[in-house]
């Protein structure tokens, strides 16, 4: 769930007011990892209690699978704008406002009666979500100082993201057998609770720029409509298909409104996204190896736990155990960059990082479609997988920052995170056509057929960090530039 010696040139001033002084940073980090946690688990915990939803409220087959798109939607569609709202009204406030409507969301979910509330509150969590995740990237940005300081801040980052994901597959199995389906819904309420009052406890921030500086409402409106756009075309060809008329006008009509957001983001003075940004070498690296990336990570949490559970025969809590492997292997891939990205810079640990991870996944797709048992096709491929990711991690929220001016650091977070989200929905929707095609289709497949489906999707996924890791060589500045 992406260094010690980033390349930062100077910041040009521009009249703005300076940014306030960073607040203390024991306190700061509790904050984003607590924040980065709920929200990374609540992108897996509800999947495992989907059976037992199903069964409470009564929902039909298709409407089951808009409690994940819902959220799916909202996340990824207002991402861009929650990043910016960050910049423009403060992150402290952005922050806070997020949580509010994240935990009462989940509050209405867990106490919902009704399969229409409970998507609702899906959306509006996703809707609070948007708001948290660009902004406690950040706030971790600007709020340490470049160096080694700040890489194992972006290492815990990017280990509590990905173990947040695992976790949340364990903990949704845990609490459903435990305490129903509702647990996994209102698991988020103490957890807002708690950073809440952390954050509270932050500084406040002046509003950057005055009266003056007003949102892009244009510019919001058309990303986020295409974005969401985008992923419900993409979502919704398990139900209908890649070359059916709802795909290809929801696709097209996704592509018109990314364009009109361009042309808005071109003319207005305070854009929502700079488009010189994407001219920043490393900016764009990061951006395409993101999308890359969590395609691959999607597909392992998505596959993995199929395999798990069609193939093998596991229960919810015991595919949850199952993930832990890939857990250690993020904490250490995560840990083996923080180390490294100071002697070696940014470029080098993205490509090796790639080609372990599609090494790992490779191992993924030769011992599924060899049908092996747990000890042969879980532990070994998920560590190395894991690794090469956790290895990613630190070097890609730097890179993504690279060169952006501190009062434009939720731009860049939007960005950075929406190619996240919309990458790892892309992805999984086009491997899972593939695992389909390989299957013969999801419906009445054997037990063989399915594991071979499942081998060759994660096979396709190592080729994507294959091709990461090329962006990174291209890309990716290999050492810090002379100041």
């Amino acid at each position: 769930m992406a260094p010690a010696q980033p390349f930062t040139p100077p910041v040009q001033r521009t009249g703005r007011p300076p940014d306030p002084a960073p607040p203390p940073r024991g306190r700061l980090l509790a904050v984003v990892l607590t924040v980065q946690f709920m929200v990374a688990l609540d992108v897996s915990v509800v999947n495992v209690a989907l059976p037992d939803i199903r069964a409470d409220l009564g929902f039909t087959g298709d409407n089951l699978t808009w409690v994940i798109n819902a959220y799916a939607l909202a996340f990824g569609g207002l991402m861009m704008l929650g990043g910016r709202l960050g910049d423009l009204a403060g992150r402290r406030r952005t922050l806070l406002a997020g949580l509010v409507v994240f935990g009462l969301a989940s509050l209405a979910g867990g106490l919902t009666q009704s399969p229409g509330w409970l998507i609702t509150a899906r959306a509006v969590q996703g809707a609070g979500a948007a708001a948290l995740a660009p902004v406690a990237l950040a706030l971790l940005t600007t709020g340490f100082p470049r160096g080694p300081a700040l890489s194992r801040a972006l290492g815990l980052w990017g280990a509590t993201a990905a173990v947040g994901g695992a976790v949340g597959v364990l903990a949704g199995g845990l609490l459903t057998e435990a305490f129903g389906w509702r647990a996994v819904m209102l698991v988020n309420v103490p957890i807002v609770a708690f950073a809440l009052g952390a954050g509270l406890r932050l500084a406040s921030e002046p509003r950057a720029g005055g009266a003056a500086r007003r949102p892009d409402l244009a510019g919001a409106l058309f990303v986020t409509a295409g974005a969401a756009a985008l992923v419900l075309g993409v979502v919704r060809t398990g139900e209908v298909g890649w070359a059916s008329p709802a795909t290809a006008l929801t696709l097209a009509a996704a592509a018109v409104l990314l364009a009109a957001f361009v042309a808005v983001e071109l003319r207005v003075r305070e854009p929502l996204l700079r488009m010189r940004l994407l001219a920043v070498r490393p900016v764009l690296g990061a951006n395409l190896f993101m999308m890359l990336l969590f395609s691959g990570q999607f597909a392992a949490f998505f596959f993995t736990s199929l395999y798990l559970h069609r193939v093998l025969g596991y229960g919810p809590t015991a595919a949850g155990v199952a993930f832990l492997p890939f857990c250690v292997g993020i904490v250490l891939g995560s840990a083996i960059a923080t180390r490294a990205v100071a002697p070696l810079g940014l470029r080098l640990p993205l490509v090796l990082g790639g080609l372990v991870g599609a090494a790992g996944f490779a191992w993924f797709g030769l011992a599924f479609a060899a049908n092996g048992g747990f000890w042969t096709a879980i532990p070994g491929p998920s560590l190395v997988a894991a690794t090469g990711i956790g290895m990613c991690v630190v070097p890609l929220g730097t890179a993504a920052t690279s060169g952006v001016e501190p009062g434009e650091a939720g731009m860049a977070s939007g960005l950075i995170n929406t190619s996240r989200q919309v990458g790892g929905s892309i992805g999984l929707a086009v491997l899972d056509t593939l695992a389909a095609t390989v299957m013969g289709g999801h419906g009445g497949a054997s037990t063989a057929a399915a594991a071979d489906g499942y081998g060759a999707a994660l096979g396709a996924a190592g080729a994507l960090l294959a091709v990461a890791a090329a962006v990174a060589l291209a890309l990716i500045p290999g050492r810090r530039p002379a100041s």
